[in-house]
């Protein structure tokens, strides 16, 4: 919770209490069923949660806005936003269900009512969206693919809307596959975040 209130010392009490629930309840649920790996879990905090949150420094998201976590896993990006986002509306898809088991339970748990998780595949949600966000999950090629008809025509936010995908490493191969079809920005994280974890880890806008 340090880092927490290192980078987001401004949150309400109900937030801050909401993050400081997250340690305990997946540690719970981690042995009972194996979402986030032990090395992980010992760095719960600035692996999962403040790596959730970077994008807060780059976007403000207008009330309404939906978004879509693809490819959630145990909750990440999508539980830390909904906690900082209240107004904002997030659907979170996974395909092992067990995983969004996890999910709809820790939600459940913190009383997130702008949270919804289904055990489904991406191209096969109907549902509309603003943004896509996803962590450590595909190419951009392919986020691009899957997401191609998941977006709303009404713009909600001065951000276009778009995919953000939370990447690491180097990029150049991946965002020369998609520099002529579609607009995009890297956002670099340790712009704001000093720990050594987020060197070399970006932020990928692409416009839809």
């Amino acid at each position: 919770m340090e880092l927490i209130e290192k980078y987001f010392n401004y949150i309400t009490d109900d937030q801050r209490n909401k993050f400081s629930e997250l340690m305990n309840l997946y540690s719970d649920w981690n042995s009972k069923i194996n979402v986030i790996s032990r090395k992980d879990m010992d760095q719960f905090y600035l692996h999962h949660v403040v790596h959730s949150l970077t994008l807060t420094k780059f976007v403000t998201f207008s009330k309404g806005t939906k978004i879509m976590d693809l490819g959630t896993g145990g909750g990440f990006p999508g539980i830390p936003l909904a906690i900082y986002y209240p107004e904002v509306e997030f659907v979170l898809l996974d395909s092992i269900g067990k995983k969004i088991k996890v999910v709809q339970e820790v939600a459940n748990s913190l009383q997130l009512q702008n949270l919804r998780a289904y055990h489904v595949r991406a191209e096969e949600h109907h549902e509309k969206f603003h943004y896509v966000v996803s962590r450590a999950v595909s190419t951009l090629k392919e986020l691009i693919q899957w997401t191609k008809y998941s977006f709303e025509k009404k713009e909600l936010n001065p951000l276009p809307n778009g995919i953000i995908a939370y990447k690491g490493g180097n990029l150049t191969e991946e965002l020369k596959e998609i520099k002529k079809s579609n607009p995009f920005e890297q956002w670099t994280i340790s712009d704001h975040f000093s720990e050594d974890y987020f060197k070399q880890k970006y932020l990928i806008y692409v416009q839809k």
